[in-house]
């Protein structure tokens, strides 16, 4: 059989209210850049360089995507099963691990320094999302899937609680939420007064808000998203005008990306052939989304552009 040729507009691209419609565009369809992983994770895109990192935990490495070339190289192999990954204000990426249960930070020259991998003595779970905002800090959250057992870690003991946690650009740790249970997905609105966070420790899995107070504290926790059955939101993303793209899965018809207003409304899906754990958007206009789901990346253009911090 030959290579499928995409229709347009893509059919696996759902319209569900008027206002997805002008976030897509009728002639571009979703692109699958690179398969071959086990389990995909934290993409990051790096424009000076014009190139994507993600992590593929159970593997134990992070990957390279480039731009100009389509080919696909390691960037790290022994990554200390890395999953979620960012760029801070400094254009450095900052790693969440598992193996480690640290998050780091890769530094121009290569070397690589420990931002976090302790709270009041006792050692972290397996740092899991992260993400920057303006003023350097790096907002993280940890829960304790990577270390129930050796597939995407070292099974241990939990010693902390399944926190959230900044690091504020002195280096300076705090807590900012201990009320989530296995706090997963982390992202903040275009303006940074709203913070979400997944909540992966209930069934359904529910998103949560948060009002940032003073740019350093979360207050106001409430829902934003109760759920629906046994899908599952897991990592996010913002776009510049607050909606929010989230990695998702659920089973078939629901595996991809599912796109929420600010409101909360449900307004649109990208369906994927598998399930789909963390995005973020890049390109040379940050108008190109790219999905980390299960054993593939995929990628597609949209009508709109990432907010920055992701």
């Amino acid at each position: 059989m030959g290579e499928q040729i995409p229709r347009y507009p893509d059919p696996a691209i759902e319209i569900i209210d008027p206002a997805f419609a002008r976030l897509v565009l009728f002639n571009a369809a979703i692109e699958r850049l690179w398969t071959g992983g086990r389990w995909g994770e934290g993409p990051v895109w790096f424009g000076d360089a014009r190139v994507l990192y993600w992590s593929d935990i159970p593997n134990d490495r992070i990957l390279r995507w480039d731009e100009a070339t389509g080919a696909v190289a390691t960037f790290r192999q022994g990554s200390n099963n890395a999953n979620g990954n960012t760029r801070d204000r400094q254009g450095r990426l900052v790693t969440c691990e598992h193996r480690t249960r640290r998050v780091t930070r890769t530094e121009h020259d290569g070397s690589i320094t420990v931002a976090m991998d302790a709270w009041q003595g006792k050692r972290l779970n397996s740092p899991n999302d992260v993400v920057t905002t303006s003023d350097g800090a790096i907002w993280f959250t940890d829960p304790t899937f990577g270390i129930r057992g050796y597939y995407e870690g070292e099974k241990a003991q939990q010693e902390s609680g399944a926190n959230v946690y900044r690091i504020d650009a002195t280096g300076r740790a705090s807590l900012v939420a201990d009320d989530i249970d296995q706090p997963n997905g982390i992202c903040f609105s275009p303006d940074e007064t709203r913070c979400y966070i997944v909540e992966s420790g209930t069934r359904p899995r529910r998103i949560r808000v948060y009002d940032v107070l003073d740019g350093a504290r979360l207050a106001n926790g409430r829902i934003f998203f109760a759920g629906a059955g046994d899908q599952a939101p897991d990592g996010f993303r913002c776009d510049v005008d607050g909606n929010l793209w989230c990695g998702w899965g659920g089973g078939e018809k629901h595996d991809g990306v599912t796109v929420f207003a600010a409101s909360g409304d449900l307004i649109g899906r990208i369906h994927l052939p598998e399930r789909c754990a963390n995005l973020c958007f890049g390109g040379a206009h940050r108008n190109r989304l790219f999905m980390a789901a299960s054993r593939s990346l995929y990628a597609l253009y949209l009508n709109t552009q990432g907010a920055p911090g992701g």
